[in-house]
């Protein structure tokens, strides 16, 4: 018999990986101690061990191992496996390779032309939500602050409950005839005169980024948002949104809003 330590070293693993593969039922010790509690592991064990970690490094999980286990070695479900294994490294990669070239484009910014962005940019999903919000276009951009506001405020002034108006958000998308605002907040009630409820449906993947302070200077957030999208190779799939995470202060120097812009690969 060897010690729990012993078998540990042989097999080139973790007394803590051992007892995890115990308590999952991959790798039963052949005796347990019954006072001290100590592992011991017969020598033949070696080779079902050798087998789990063979099948860790091609990144199967321990459902996976446990099943090849109980089934034996069947050379389809192995190939099946395999090829969904493949299919997930693949994807590991190409997310590695695009990450290796924003990496690469931004120590290139840093060090060639000594700029560094002012904003963070991100790449997630973003959920479906359901509005309560006022729907407006307008002729231009600058014509965007005299409306978002006041759409704001007659929507918490008509649902009158500011406790459910936690998260306000506005689109935007342009028209032929103009600029589409839709500004209202997440809403799960009824719908009511004076606004509509609108659903923004969920985006698979979006560009996004933190702009802090004045609404005067957010143009600069989005050029930042836009430039990052064109250098990632990706187009825009749906209107911009923003996210109004604080805007209380009248002066606006502590307002929070994140800018999420849809996309997919161009």
């Amino acid at each position: 018999m060897l010690s729990i330590g012993a078998f540990a070293q042989v097999g080139q693993v973790t007394h803590r990986m051992l007892r995890h593969w115990d308590t999952a039922g991959l790798l039963v010790p052949a005796h347990v101690d019954e006072f001290s509690g100590y592992r011991s592991y017969d020598p033949s064990q070696l080779e079902r061990l050798h087998r789990i970690v063979a099948l860790r490094q091609l990144g199967f999980g321990l459902d996976d191992i446990s099943t090849i286990l109980e089934r034996g070695v069947d050379a389809e479900r192995i190939a099946a496996l395999l090829r969904i294994r493949r299919a997930e490294v693949e994807q590991e990669h190409r997310i590695a390779a695009e990450r290796l070239v924003d990496v690469e484009r931004r120590l290139h910014l840093i060090e060639r032309e000594n700029h560094m962005s002012q904003i963070e940019i991100v790449d997630k999903p973003l959920p479906a939500v359901r509005l309560a919000a006022i729907r407006t276009i307008v002729a231009d951009q600058p014509a965007v602050a005299g409306v978002v506001g006041p759409a704001f405020d007659a929507v918490a002034e008509i649902i009158g409950d500011q406790h459910s108006l936690s998260t306000p958000i506005a689109e935007y998308e342009t028209l032929d005839d103009g600029l589409q605002v839709i500004a209202g907040y997440a809403y799960t009630g009824p719908a009511q005169d004076g606004f509509e409820i609108i659903e923004l449906p969920a985006a698979a993947g979006a560009v996004c980024g933190i702009h802090l302070g004045s609404m005067d200077r957010i143009a600069e957030s989005w050029q930042a948002i836009h430039t990052e999208i064109f250098a990632r190779g990706l187009v825009h799939d749906a209107p911009c949104r923003e996210l109004y995470v604080r805007a209380v202060s009248e002066d606006q120097s502590d307002w929070v809003t994140e800018l999420q812009q849809p996309v997919r690969r161009g």
